[in-house]
């Protein structure tokens, strides 16, 4: 097997056996690999440790469960091998942003959060401005027809979960950037909500155009951060899942318009 095939077995296994017990030397075996070898080109293909891999893929499912079952947050956790509900509930905000209770009734919020921001289509984000050694700057792109909102945002691990350091929205493709970036190490990704598209969709979000990054951004301060090409793409399977809460960040940006708003009304 090529090593791409190895991560696709190994990825489909992972899935499979979702609910069961699996360990590094089982993912390993299954594609007849020693553990630190596996360990390390699964890394290098999907930015992250085969276990953390598992981990966020459970918390994937168990945002599936909150949306299309019944079943309490307590048996969520325990499905997906949390024994306790406190850990469980931590463990989701943490990656999520926001409970597991909140993030199961988030349908018609989300729905209202996009419709917002079509009738605000052509805003600028108000802290798009800048230019010094310590701002990102980059366009976005794409091969697929879009329209809609593009959500690009710095984090500090190689997935999207929590809350990105530095984030922002745009209505259209073309140049984005973030000012007064702190020194540092980050992960730039990217995805994107049509205009229409059904809630659940972006909720959980398998089929949005997505960009991923090859390695991460280094911010030290003494000389610009090299210009960034993001070119988003119909998803992989190595791809890690989104696990922040999109209409959070949807959230976030119109408070950040309202509240330019206010300070434009004060100045004036």
């Amino acid at each position: 097997m090529n090593r791409q095939i190895e991560i696709t077995e190994a990825i489909n296994y992972i899935k499979t056996h979702l609910y069961d017990q699996i360990t590094l030397d089982k993912l390993a075996s299954h594609v007849s690999y020693s553990p630190y070898h596996f360990s390390r080109i699964f890394k290098e293909e999907t930015g992250l440790p085969p276990l953390y891999f598992v981990s966020s893929m459970r918390l994937q499912r168990a945002k599936e469960l909150l949306l299309n079952t019944n079943m309490s947050v307590r048996d969520i956790g325990l499905e997906i091998g949390q024994q306790s509900l406190g850990t469980f509930t931590t463990r989701f905000t943490n990656s999520v942003g926001v409970t597991p209770a909140h993030f199961r009734n988030t349908q018609d919020e989300a729905e209202i959060l996009l419709n917002s921001l079509q009738r605000l289509d052509g805003i600028t984000d108000p802290l798009q401005s800048a230019n010094n050694p310590l701002s990102l700057k980059g366009t976005v792109f794409t091969d697929e027809e879009f329209e809609g909102v593009i959500l690009v945002g710095l984090f500090p691990k190689p997935i999207p979960e929590g809350m990105p350091l530095y984030g922002t929205l745009l209505f259209s493709l073309g140049e984005f950037q973030f000012k007064n970036v702190k020194p540092g190490l980050y992960y730039l990704f990217a995805t994107s909500v049509s205009w229409g598209m059904d809630p659940r969709s972006f909720l959980i979000p398998h089929r949005t155009l997505r960009y991923k990054p090859t390695g991460p951004i280094m911010v030290n301060g003494n000389k610009q951060v090299p210009y960034q090409d993001l070119h988003l793409r119909t998803p992989q399977l190595d791809d890690p899942p989104i696990l922040i809460s999109i209409p959070r960040l949807m959230n976030n940006f119109l408070q950040r318009v309202k509240d330019s708003n206010r300070k434009e009304i004060r100045t004036y």
